[in-house]
């Protein structure tokens, strides 16, 4: 069927974005094949059409109606092939759901991933903004993806380095923003488990269990996320919405200062300050404006009470940027992707 027979018009976005904003798009395809991509990319640049690119819609924020194509990628697939005796290689299609995928992982054997049990979203925003959760980062267990140019509609292999991540940050964020979509990420994961749980509150969760297994890792994960993050079928949201900032070592210092229980991690970059605690020292914790609030759990989430618009939520945020610049001298970034 043509791209112009078969696409939708005047859809609503409401159910399709995690933050429950009702917002329309003017064309809309949800994509179960990349040759299917590629004709809908061909067609949005005939026409001239912007187009903006939905997985499970946890890291955006809709403030207005879509002029252009809106493409959901639902591709499915995941296979498993031996590396060695230590690794395996692991490749995903991007419409998979992360939690789903690391579930399966696990089910197989493929040991990394743990960590970073219940993030919501779909594989193929996962190397975007380089998600990472409890001392693990998915770049740490990437092999590499391969992605759609949206300029030429040819193929492309990146590898780890050609990603350039960084904290919450990645190449297709900054120089390629736009430019390519990830439509397979490939995983190079461990056959024999080796944990990384000496961070956060998972020591603790585990204290109990003398030899925790992988099992166990993302049992204490998925109960600690549940605990600290409200489901977003629930109450509307998408999980933190603000980066941890990082700032240097001597601000840092004079920031302990003035602020003695202030959090911070090293970081290569300096130290990693913990905007969570900013923001509920200043306050914000359980406040709600209209529609929309700071969660009464986790001050780093911002929720969306009853049909609220992006620009409430916007405005909101913006209270909290200006009164945390105010009281410690730290900016503090949106940390979802502003359509």
């Amino acid at each position: 069927m043509g791209v112009e027979n078969a696409v939708l018009k005047d859809v609503s976005l409401r159910s399709l974005n995690t933050l429950g904003l009702s917002v329309k798009a003017r064309y809309f395809e949800s994509v179960t094949q990349s040759s299917r991509l590629q004709e809908l990319l061909a067609y949005a640049k005939d026409r001239k059409l912007p187009v903006m690119i939905l997985g499970g819609g946890s890291n955006v924020i809709l403030r207005d109606d879509f002029p252009g194509l809106c493409i959901q990628m639902a591709t499915q697939g995941v296979q498993f092939s031996d590396v060695d005796e230590h690794w395996m290689r692991v490749t995903a299609q991007s419409g998979e759901s992360w939690h789903e995928f690391v579930i399966k992982c696990l089910a197989k054997g493929c040991f990394g991933l743990e960590n970073l049990a219940l993030i919501p979203g779909t594989v193929g925003a996962a190397p975007i903004q380089n998600i990472g959760a409890y001392g693990v980062e998915i770049k740490d267990y990437m092999y590499g993806l391969q992605a759609l140019d949206r300029r030429t509609l040819e193929f492309r292999h990146f590898t780890v380095d050609e990603c350039k991540f960084a904290y919450r940050d990645s190449v297709f964020k900054r120089t390629f923003l736009d430019q390519f979509v990830i439509t397979e990420v490939s995983f190079r994961l461990r056959k024999k488990p080796q944990l990384q749980l000496n961070y956060g509150g998972l020591t603790s969760e585990l204290a109990e269990i003398s030899s925790p297994g992988p099992q166990d890792l993302f049992e204490a994960v998925v109960k600690l996320r549940s605990s600290k993050l409200p489901d977003p079928a629930l109450l509307a949201n998408v999980g933190s919405f603000f980066k941890n900032p990082v700032v240097s070592k001597s601000q840092y210092e004079q920031l302990k200062r003035q602020h003695p229980g202030i959090i911070g991690y090293n970081d290569p970059q300096g130290v990693k300050l913990a905007a969570g605690w900013m923001i509920d020292t200043a306050g914000w914790k359980g406040f709600r404006k209209g529609s929309v609030g700071v969660h009464d759990k986790q001050a780093l989430v911002l929720v969306n009470y009853n049909q609220a618009e992006g620009a409430e939520v916007l405005e909101l945020a913006g209270l909290i940027q200006a009164d945390i610049a105010s009281r410690f001298g730290v900016e503090l970034e949106i940390e979802p992707r502003i359509y």
